[in-house]
C-alpha cells in the first residue's frame, strides 16, 4: 500500500497493535478537518494502492477546505454493512441471483461473497395484531413466524452460503439500537491487529444513527450495499460538512426528542441534502449518547448525509454501561487520541474549519411533536390542538384536510364500553422505535408518567390502540427491574414486540368498530408514536393525521384521547379525586435522572446480547438445505428469483436515447419511497391482491409489501400502490393513473403493462425531494420493472437518486425555477430525451416535448462512477462483469 510508511504501533494493556498514523503525514491541514473527514481520510490512505484508491484522493480529502467547493468525487470503502430483514431479503436475494448469473457466464458462483463484515438484523417482521394485554408478545411473535417462515429460512439459508453474513433472529429488537448496544466497534482491529475507525453503511436510512457514539454510518440503497458488500468502494463527492454548535442545557420540560424535532425543522430550513452535518461545543457535553444518538437518528428527516457526534469521554462510559470490556475501551480512547479524533466539547480551542456554522441553544428547547403528515412539520405542544383545528377546513395541504363539517363525532361501543369518536381522537398511541426506545430518559419518563397517572385514577379510553415495542431486550430489563413495566401495562402498554412495528406501519388492524366508524363519518383521526416519520398513508390506512412525540408524551395523549386538547388549560382527564393535568403527571429531570442511575444496568447489556444469535426454539427448528446456490421454488410468492440478469451478456449494453415517453405519473413535492413503494398491508383490491389470489393466497395470508420484497412479482405490482398517491394524472388521490393514448384511467401497474406491450417508454414528472423517506431500494427496482427509463424532478433526496442509478434509470432536474407546472406541462404529452455519446456528470441536456416546447434539464449522473453504472445497466449488472473480468 502507497502509505504504509505510516504505519506505527501502540501498545494497549500489553499489547501490540499497529495503526496509520495521519499526524504522521506532517500537514498543518490534518489540524483543521472536520473529524468526519478524517475518518475519509483515514480510509482513503489505508487502502492507497494506485488503483482502487489513488493518492489524488488522499490530496482531495486533505485539501477538503478546497475541494469541498468543486464537486471531487472520491471512493470510500466502509469497515461493514448492516441490514434489517426488509431490505436484507431482497438484497440476498440479490446475490443468490447473481451467483447464478456468474454460473451462467462460466465462471465461479463463490466470486458472489461478502468481504466485509455483514450483519442483518430481523426486525421488520412483527405486527401489532395483538395488544394491550400479556399474550400480546407471544402471540405476535407467533403470526410473524407462521407469516414469515419461508423468508426466514431463506435468510438463514443466507446465513450458511455466505461468509461475513451474521443474522440477529427475530425477537432481537430493533437493527439501530443492536447496532448502537452491541455491534457497534468505534474501533476496529484486523486480522493483523491494524486499528482503524468503525465506519458503516446500512440498507436502511436511519443507519446514522450510529453516528450518535461517534461511529460514521449513512443510510445506501441495497443495490449500492450489495456493490460494498463484494467490495466495491463507495463512489461519492467530497461533502461539505456543516459544523452544529450546541450551548446550554435542555430546560426541565425539555428531552431529546423535542430537541431532535427542532434540529429537524431547523436544518430542512437551512437545506443540508447530500452535506455532513457535525455536532460540536458544550452542549453536546450535556446530552447522554442516547440522546446524541435520537438527534443522529432522524438525519434523513433533516436531510444530511450524516449527523455525527465525534467520540468524547462520555462515549466511553456508555461504552461501558453496555458493557464493553475495559480493554476495548483503553484501545478506543489510545487510537483515536494518538489520531487526533478524540474531542473535549468544552474545549473552547477545539474548532475545524467547517462550510458553515449554525448554533442552537439547547435552553430554548421547547415540547413539541410534529405533524400531522411531515417529520419536519413541528408544532409547539402549547399550539397543537390549535393547530389541528384550523388545518381541519384548511385546503387539503402537508396541514390541511379540506373538512366541510369539524364537527363531526359518533358513538362506538368497544368490549360493552361507550365512547365517542372524532375528529382528532387518538386511536394510535404507541411508544415505538429505535428512535426513542433506545433512550433509558425518555423510556423511564414514560413510566414515570404512567405510575403518576394510575396512582391518581386515570385510564386510557377504549378506542386507543396502546402498544410498547422495545428496540431491545434491554429495555424490558430495566422497565422490569424498577417497576415502570407494571404502571404502563396498567394503562394497556403492554409489550407487543421487539422490532419496528408501529413506527413503519406494522400497526395492526384497529378495532372493526372504531375503524367502520372512521371510514363511514370520514373522521380524520390521530396516532400519536414515539417514532421517526409519518408519511400519509404510512402509519395506518385509517388514519390521517399522525404525530411524532416522546414516549412521554405518546402516553399523555393516549390518556387524553386526542390532540385537540389545550394541556395548558384542560384536564388530561377526571381521575379519582377530580380533574388530573399535565403538570400533575409530568416527571421532573431528577426523577427520571435517579431511576436512570438505579435500574440501568451494564449488567442487563451482558444478559441480553450473550446469546443473540440463538434466537427462539421457532428460529433454532428452522431447517434450510447447505448448498451455494439457492434451490429456487417457482410456487413461492415470497422468494423469487430476480430477473434483472436474465439474458445478459459479458459486454455492457452501453447508453441509449429515450424516444417519445409518455409520462407513467406526474407527481408534486415530497414524494416519499412510501409512497413509491409502500411496505405496509396489500389491498384486497390491488393488483398484488389479485397475483396472490391467482396463486391461491387468501387475504388474510397477503401479509405486507414490505415482507413480500423477495418476490419481485408483487414488488412491481406494488409499486405506487399507496392509497395516499397524489397523481395529476389522476381524478383522485390512489395508485391511479391515466394511460395517455386511450384516455382510460386504470391502476398504475396496468398503465404500466399496457405501455409496454405497445412498446412505449415511460418517464415520472416530479416535484421537489422526489424519493424522500426510506432507504428501499425497491422504489427504484419496481419503477424499472415498471418500464421507467427516466425521472425529471424539481430535486431528488441523496439515497434514492443514487438507488435510481443503480437500477439504470435516468436522474433529471429541471434546471433552477423551473417545474413541469411552469412549463404548462399536464403529463398527457411525449417527451424525448437525447443521451450523447459523450455524456458527462452533470451535464444539461434537451427534453423535447411533443407540444412543441422543449426545456432543459440538469442530468443528475453526479461522477463517472455513476456514469459507468448506467452504461452496464444498473451497478449490480457492473459487479458481476468486475469480478468475472478479475
Amino acid at each position: 500500500m502507497a502509505f504504509n510508511s505510516l504505519l506505527k504501533e501502540i501498545e494497549v494493556d500489553g499489547k501490540n497493535y499497529k495503526y496509520f498514523d495521519l499526524v504522521g503525514l506532517k500537514d498543518a491541514r490534518y489540524d483543521d478537518l472536520p473529524i468526519s473527514i478524517k475518518y475519509l481520510l483515514e480510509s482513503a490512505v489505508r487502502y492507497c494502492d494506485e488503483f482502487h484508491v489513488l493518492k489524488s484522493d488522499v490530496e482531495a480529502i486533505l485539501d477538503w477546505e478546497n475541494s469541498q467547493h468543486k464537486q471531487l468525487e472520491i471512493p470510500f470503502k466502509p469497515a461493514r454493512v448492516i441490514l434489517q430483514d426488509f431490505t436484507g431479503v431482497p438484497a440476498v436475494v440479490d446475490l443468490a441471483a447473481m451467483r447464478d448469473a456468474v454460473k451462467s457466464l462460466g465462471a465461479d458462483p463463490s466470486k458472489i461473497n461478502p468481504c466485509c463484515p455483514v450483519d442483518l438484523v430481523i426486525d421488520h417482521s412483527v405486527q401489532v395484531d395483538h395488544f394491550g394485554n400479556l399474550e400480546a408478545l407471544a402471540k405476535n411473535q407467533s403470526i410473524e413466524f407462521e407469516r414469515n417462515k419461508e423468508r426466514f429460512n431463506f435468510l438463514k439459508w443466507g446465513a450458511k452460503a455466505f461468509r461475513n453474513l451474521f443474522i440477529v433472529p427475530p425477537g432481537s429488537g430493533i437493527v439501530h439500537q443492536v447496532n448502537l448496544e452491541y455491534l457497534a466497534r468505534i474501533v476496529f482491529d484486523d486480522e493483523n491487529g491494524v486499528l482503524y475507525p468503525d465506519s458503516v453503511v446500512g440498507t436502511d436510512s436511519h443507519t446514522t444513527m450510529i453516528d450518535g457514539s461517534g461511529v460514521l454510518g449513512w443510510g445506501v440503497g441495497g443495490i449500492e450495499a450489495e456493490a460494498v458488500m463484494l467490495g466495491q468502494p463507495i463512489s461519492m463527492v467530497i461533502p461539505e460538512v456543516i459544523g452544529y454548535r450546541l450551548t446550554g442545557k435542555l430546560p426541565t420540560l425539555a428531552t431529546s426528542t423535542d430537541l431532535v424535532l427542532t434540529v429537524t425543522k431547523n436544518l430542512r430550513d437551512v437545506g443540508v441534502v447530500g452535506k455532513f452535518v457535525e455536532f460540536f461545543g458544550p452542549g453536546v457535553a450535556t446530552l447522554s449518547i442516547a440522546d446524541r444518538a435520537t438527534v443522529a437518528n432522524m438525519c434523513p428527516e433533516y436531510g444530511a448525509t450524516i449527523g455525527f457526534f465525534p467520540v468524547d469521554e462520555r462515549t466511553l462510559s456508555y461504552l461501558a454501561q453496555t458493557g464493553r470490556d475495559s480493554h476495548t475501551l483503553k484501545k478506543i480512547e489510545s487510537y483515536l487520541k494518538e489520531n487526533k479524533m478524540f474531542v473535549d466539547y468544552n474545549d473552547a480551542s477545539f474548532a475545524p474549519k467547517y462550510t458553515k456554522v449554525l448554533e442552537l441553544d439547547l435552553s430554548t428547547i421547547e415540547p413539541c411533536v410534529s405533524g400531522p403528515k411531515r417529520p419536519n412539520d413541528r408544532v409547539d405542544l402549547k399550539s397543537l390542538h390549535t393547530d389541528f383545528k384550523s388545518g381541519l377546513t384548511s385546503p387539503i395541504s402537508f396541514k390541511g384536510y379540506g373538512i366541510k363539517d369539524d364537527s363531526k363525532s359518533v358513538d362506538v361501543t368497544i368490549e360493552g364500553k361507550q365512547c365517542t369518536l372524532k375528529h382528532g381522537s387518538v386511536v394510535i398511541s404507541a411508544i415505538t422505535s429505535c428512535t426513542n426506545t433506545s433512550n433509558p430518559s425518555v423510556m423511564l419518563g414514560a413510566g414515570l408518567v404512567a405510575r403518576k397517572a394510575v396512582s391518581l385514577g386515570l385510564t386510557v379510553p377504549p378506542y386507543v390502540k396502546t402498544s410498547l415495542s422495545p428496540g431491545s431486550g434491554v429495555v424490558t430489563k430495566y422497565l422490569q427491574q424498577s417497576g415502570l413495566l407494571a404502571d404502563l401495562e396498567k394503562l394497556g402498554y403492554f409489550i407487543a414486540g421487539y422490532g419496528c412495528m408501529t413506527c413503519i406501519g406494522n400497526s395492526g388492524p384497529l378495532e372493526e368498530e372504531v375503524a367502520n366508524a372512521i371510514e363511514a363519518n370520514d373522521l380524520v383521526v390521530a396516532g400519536v408514536l414515539s417514532g421517526n416519520r409519518n408519511f400519509e398513508g404510512r402509519i395506518h390506512a385509517n388514519v390521517r393525521a399522525n404525530y411524532l412525540a416522546s414516549p412521554m408524551l405518546v402516553v399523555v395523549y393516549g390518556l387524553a384521547g386526542r390532540v385537540d386538547i389545550d394541556l395548558e388549560t384542560e384536564p388530561i382527564g377526571q381521575g379519582t379525586n377530580g380533574p388530573v393535568y399535565f403538570r400533575d403527571i409530568w416527571p421532573s429531570q431528577e426523577e427520571i435522572a435517579h431511576f436512570e442511575e438505579s435500574f440501568v444496568l451494564p449488567q442487563f447489556f451482558r444478559e441480553v446480547y450473550a446469546n443473540i444469535e440463538k434466537g427462539s426454539d421457532e428460529w433454532q427448528k428452522l431447517e434450510c438445505p447447505n448448498v451455494e446456490l439457492y434451490p429456487w421454488d417457482a410456487t413461492s410468492t415470497y422468494i423469487k428469483k430476480v430477473p434483472f440478469f436474465d439474458g445478459m451478456g459479458v459486454d455492457a449494453p452501453g447508453q441509449s436515447s429515450i424516444k417519445d415517453a409518455f409520462a407513467l405519473l406526474n407527481v408534486g413535492d415530497s414524494v416519499t419511497t412510501d409512497h413509491i413503494s409502500p411496505a405496509g398491508s396489500i389491498s384486497r383490491i390491488s393488483p398484488a391482491a389479485r397475483y396472490l389470489a391467482s396463486k391461491g393466497i387468501s387475504p388474510k395470508d397477503f401479509n405486507t409489501y414490505g415482507s413480500r420484497r423477495g418476490n419481485d412479482e408483487i414488488m412491481a405490482r406494488g409499486t405506487f400502490a399507496n392509497i395516499r398517491l397524489v397523481n395529476k394524472l389522476a381524478s383522485k388521490a390512489g395508485p391511479r393513473t391515466t394511460h395517455v393514448p386511450s384516455g382510460e384511467e386504470m391502476d398504475v401497474y396496468d398503465a404500466a403493462n399496457r405501455y409496454r406491450a405497445d412498446g412505449n417508454d415511460v418517464i415520472i414528472l416530479a416535484g421537489k425531494e422526489y424519493g424522500c423517506g426510506s432507504s428501499r431500494d425497491w422504489a427504484a427496482k419496481g419503477p424499472f420493472l415498471q418500464g421507467v427509463k427516466a425521472v425529471i424532478a424539481q430535486s431528488f433526496e441523496r439515497i434514492h437518486r443514487s438507488n435510481l442509478i443503480g437500477m439504470g434509470i435516468v436522474p433529471l432536474q429541471f434546471v433552477e425555477g423551473q417545474s413541469a407546472d411552469s412549463l404548462g406541462l399536464s403529463g398527457k404529452e411525449q417527451f424525448t430525451i437525447e443521451l450523447p455519446e459523450d455524456l458527462k456528470p452533470g451535464a444539461i441536456l434537451p427534453v423535447k416535448v411533443s407540444n412543441g416546447t422543449e426545456f432543459k434539464a440538469l442530468c443528475r449522473f453526479d461522477t463517472e462512477v455513476e456514469l459507468t453504472y448506467y452504461r452496464h445497466g444498473g451497478i449490480l449488472q457492473y459487479m458481476i462483469r468486475k469480478l468475472i473480468a478479475n
